[in-house]
C-alpha cells in the first residue's frame, strides 16, 4: 500500500486573500514503511511577498524565493508523483486549500478530501484533550525532532511519516539484537515500555482455554479429508 505524506509551507495563512505555496515536501511510504523516495520543491510566490509572521515560523524570505520556479513549473511532476494514493497531512484542510488554489489556476484536477488522511483529527481522536501539534506529538512518541528549528516541508513531512505510523500504532518492530549481560541475545522488538526503552514481552502466566470444541475439530477432520491424500494440510501435520 503507497502512501504519501505531505507538508507545505506558504506566504501566510490564507489561500483565499491571494496567499501562495512557496514549499512542497512530499515523502512515499509503503507499507508503513518510508522507502526514501521524496519530492520537495522551493517555489516562487510571483508578485506575492511572505508575511513576516509567516516568515518567523518557517524562515523562507521573499529573496530567498525569487529565483525558484512557478508552481506552473512543477505542477506535473507534483501530481505524477503522488499518482492516485492516499495523503496523510497534519491540518489537511490547509495544504489542501492551498494546493488546490494553486491547481485551479492552472485549470487542473484538484485533490479530493476523501483520499486525505488529517493525522490533526487522527491524533485528537487518539489523544483527546491532549496537544496535537507536531512537536507534541515527536515528544509523546519520543520522535528526536532536534533538527526541526524552523517549520519545513520534508523536514516536517519526514517527522509525520514516524508520528503517523505511532498513531496507527504499527511501528516497524526492530531486528536489532541486544546483549541481556551474560552473552544470550534477546530480541529487543516485541515489546515497548512506556518509557520509550525496549523490554522482553512476558509470556502469559496462565494460557487461555482453546477455543475450539470437539465438534470443530470433528468437523475440520471431516473437511481435511475431502482434500485428497497429498493435502497439503495433511503434510504439515503428518
Amino acid at each position: 500500500m503507497r502512501e504519501i505524506v505531505l507538508d507545505t509551507e506558504t506566504t501566510g495563512l490564507d489561500h483565499k486573500t491571494g496567499d501562495r505555496l512557496i514549499e512542497i515536501g512530499c515523502v512515499e511510504i509503503i507499507n508503513r514503511y518510508p522507502t526514501g523516495r521524496e519530492f520537495h520543491r522551493f517555489l516562487n510566490p510571483e508578485t506575492k511577498r511572505v508575511h513576516p509572521d509567516a516568515f518567523n515560523i518557517h524562515g523562507i524570505s521573499t529573496e530567498f524565493l525569487k529565483d525558484k520556479p512557478l508552481f506552473a513549473a512543477e505542477a506535473d511532476s507534483f501530481l505524477d508523483f503522488i499518482g492516485e494514493d492516499t495523503l496523510v497531512i497534519h491540518n489537511a484542510p490547509f495544504d489542501v486549500g492551498f494546493i488546490n488554489a494553486e491547481l485551479e489556476r492552472l485549470n487542473k484536477r484538484t485533490l479530493e478530501m476523501v483520499r486525505v488522511v488529517d493525522t490533526l483529527a487522527l491524533a485528537r481522536r487518539k489523544h483527546p484533550g491532549s496537544p496535537a501539534t507536531l512537536d507534541a506529538l515527536c515528544k509523546r512518541y519520543g520522535i528526536d525532532n532536534t533538527q526541526r528549528t524552523k517549520h519545513g516541508a520534508i523536514v516536517d513531512s519526514l517527522l509525520l511519516a514516524q508520528v503517523y505510523i505511532e498513531l496507527l500504532g504499527e511501528r516497524q518492530a526492530s531486528l536489532t539484537l541486544a546483549s541481556n549481560g551474560n552473552g544470550a541475545s534477546t530480541d529487543t522488538g516485541n515489546s515497548r515500555a512506556a518509557n520509550g526503552r525496549q523490554t522482553p514481552a512476558r509470556p502469559r502466566p496462565v494460557a487461555l482455554p482453546p477455543r475450539l470444541t470437539e465438534a470443530d475439530l470433528a468437523a475440520h477432520a471431516t473437511f481435511v479429508d475431502t482434500l485428497g491424500p497429498n493435502a497439503l494440510w495433511k503434510r504439515m501435520t503428518g
